[in-house]
Parts: C-alpha cells; structure tokens; sequence
C-alpha cells in the first residue's frame, strides 16, 4: 500500500466512526461490499473518484479533507494513571514483614469492586485505590507462598484473582491492552492457585475481552469455548450456568466483530438466552450476565449490522434500571446514541449523550466511540443547539 492510499483510507474510517455509522451501513448506502469499504478504510484499495464522492457525503465529510495527504493525527484520549502502570510492572513491598490478613484483604477487593461497578468516577477513584491495594495483595502472596496455612494461600489467591479481574477492566479502558493482557494471565494463575473452577473460567473470560480489544475475535473465542468445555465437567450449578452464559457473550461478542451476524443471533437467541433464563438477573464474578445484559448483545449485533430501526425497536424493550453496573448501563445509552448518529438524528444524539454525561462523565471521557459522537456533533451542529455540545465538547476535553 501507497502512503497515499493509507492516509486517504484512515481519513475515510476516522469520517465514519465520528459519524456514528458501520461499515456495513456505509457501504450499503453508497453501492459497495462491505469487504471493498474494509480493504479501502486499511489502505488495501484506492477507490474510484465516484465512490469517493458517495463515501464523502455518507460520512458528512469534505471530498477534499479525504484526499488530503496528510497523515491523520487522533486526539489523545486520558491513558492508565501512571501510578497505576509502575505498581503492575514493579509493585512495592509496604515497610513491615506482615501482611493483611485474608479478610481484611478481600474486603479491600470487593471495596473497589463495588467503586468499579457503581461510582460516576470510577476512574479516578481506581486511580488512587488501585497502587496501594496492588501492592498490598503482591505482598500477600510473596508472604502466604511458603507458608503451611494451605487456606489463607487459597483465600489470598482468590483475591489477587478478582482484584487482577477488575484491573484488567481498568487498564483496557484506559488504552493499555499490554497491561491488560498481563493482569489477566496474572488473575488465571492466581485462579488456578486457588484451585477455584470459577475462577479459572473467570480469568478466561477476562483473557477473552482483552483479545477483543486488542482487534483477535478468532482468539477470543477460542478462549471462551475452552473455558465452557472446562465448566462443562463441573456439577451444574447456577454460577457455573451463568458463568458459561457470560462466556457464551463473549463468543457472540466475537462473531459480531467478526460480522457473522447471523451467528451471533442465533447464538443470543438460543443457548445464551436459555442459560440467562435459568439463572434470571446476576453479577456473578461481576460479569452481570442475565437477560438484560443478552437483550444488550442483540441490540449490539443490529446496530452493528447497520439495522438501526430494529436496534432501537429491541432498546424499546429493555430496562437497565435495575443493574448493578453503571458500565453496563452506560454502553446500553451508547449504543442507542449511536444507533441515532447512524441515522444522522443529532439532536437525538445530543440528548443521549448529556444522558450519559449525568451518568458517568468519566466514562465519557475515556470511550473513543462517545468522543467521536461529541467530535462529530461539533463539526455540523445546528445554531440551535450549538452552545449545549460546545459545553459538552470542553467538559470533556474534546475539541
């Protein structure tokens, strides 16, 4: 590929994503195969002159700007605390040789468990809880791991395992997938010194968000299914249910990014929604897996797929009222504010993303999809709501 080509590609993916639309969606629009618009978003293909003038009016985007040869710069979204990065690469040893004892430790886990899952500002709060605890639970295991106490190393292990669950979740957040990736093996060993069978599945579930994240659907649902089949011969309770159904998410998950639309309907239709309900409403290892969070993955595969009409017919339908992750209930009204960009409904948009702005303005800062819809709405926003999203582009840092 041509630099030209590359750059010409970026800027026509860049359009798209701050327009809020798919590449299934543009590419139906302007007469083209999903795969061609692909190969020319990563600099595969250079398109006609026709096509560049239907891809510059679908992603509201000047023909000139896109061939444009200068390299595309994004915007710096906030990164991992620093703090945060230097206790995972070389924890501390706190002054004293005695460690907190097993329940005082996972007291501490559960603590910034419920911060994570509930708190507007998460993100800060983690900043700050998470280098000392880090250490702390290090500390632990350095101290019970030649100890002859076989269930307070089980108990610390146990801990470390969700604690390196929840600091998975922080630093892919915050655009650290190499952290990401090694909190998780960290979290699966820790599960595996526990000798806990939920656990283990656990940190695979974990592993598998991370390679979706770092763009390895195919990965990600290897990993799932191995956990599954690993479940599968443990005696069936309603955690081992739920804790497959949230594993099945993941895979449904993977076949959407993979767009296998009819692959991951069938799946959420069918096993993942039997299992959600046996088990009804849940937060089992703090994956909230249940009807409600199945119901967000379908909605998911259609305004993937470019079916807005059906995405916000299936959001109709949903109440998030009663979960117990503000992060879920936060990608539920993302998903809806970018079924409307799709549908070029900005106000809409803008009422949308205030919404999630009360909810929780710390993740808004750090999801690049709601910085795109803000970055989009300050290019075409009418005089009549211009001052409500300049308001909201500097509240977060988007300019």
């Amino acid at each position: 590929m041509s630099p030209r080509e590359l750059a010409i590609g970026s800027r026509i993916k860049r359009a798209r994503k701050r327009s809020g639309r798919t590449q299934a969606a543009v590419a139906g629009l302007c007469g083209i195969t999903e795969a061609y618009l692909s190969q020319i978003e990563r600099g595969l293909k250079l398109p006609s002159i026709d096509v560049l003038v239907f891809l510059a009016r679908e992603v509201d985007e000047p023909l000139a700007s896109l061939l444009d040869d200068a390299p595309v710069v994004e915007a710096p979204a906030p990164q991992t605390a620093p703090a945060v990065a230097a206790a995972l690469v070389a924890p501390s040893c706190p002054a004293g040789d005695q460690s907190p004892s097993p329940q005082a430790l996972r007291e501490r886990v559960e603590n910034i468990w419920r911060v994570w899952q509930t708190s507007p500002t998460r993100f800060s709060e983690a900043a700050e809880l998470l280098p000392d605890l880090i250490a702390e639970v290090e500390q632990a295991l350095r101290f019970y791991r030649g100890s002859t106490e076989a269930e307070k190393r089980r108990q610390i292990a146990t801990s470390a395992a969700d604690l390196y669950g929840m600091v998975r979740s922080y630093c892919r957040r915050t655009g650290r997938i190499d952290l990401s990736l090694m909190v998780a093996d960290r979290a699966r060993r820790a599960a595996e010194d526990a000798e806990d069978h939920l656990r283990i599945a656990a940190a695979q579930w974990n592993l598998g968000h991370v390679l979706l994240g770092d763009g390895q659907p195919e990965g990600a649902e290897a990993v799932a299914r191995e956990a599954i089949e690993q479940l599968s011969t443990h005696p069936t309770t309603s955690e081992t249910v739920a804790m497959t159904g949230a594993l099945e998410l993941v895979t449904a998950t993977s076949a959407i990014r993979r767009k296998a639309w009819w692959t991951a309907r069938e799946l959420l239709d069918g096993s993942a929604a039997r299992h959600a309900q046996q088990v009804g409403e849940g937060n089992v290892m703090w994956t909230v897996f249940g009807l409600t969070n199945v119901a967000l993955h379908q909605l998911s595969v259609e305004m993937e797929a470019g079916q807005t009409s059906d995405a916000l017919r299936l959001a109709d339908q949903v109440n998030i009222a009663h979960l117990p992750s503000r992060e879920r209930r936060f990608t539920f009204r993302l998903e809806v504010a970018r079924c409307y960009a799709q549908r070029r409904e900005d106000a809409a948009v803008l009422v949308h993303l205030l919404d999630l702005e009360e909810l929780a303005p710390e993740d808004v800062m750090h999801s690049g999809d709601a910085r795109e819809l803000i970055s989009t709405l300050l290019r075409r926003v009418r005089p009549t709501y211009r001052k409500q999203v300049v308001g909201l582009a500097d509240r977060m840092g988007v300019s």
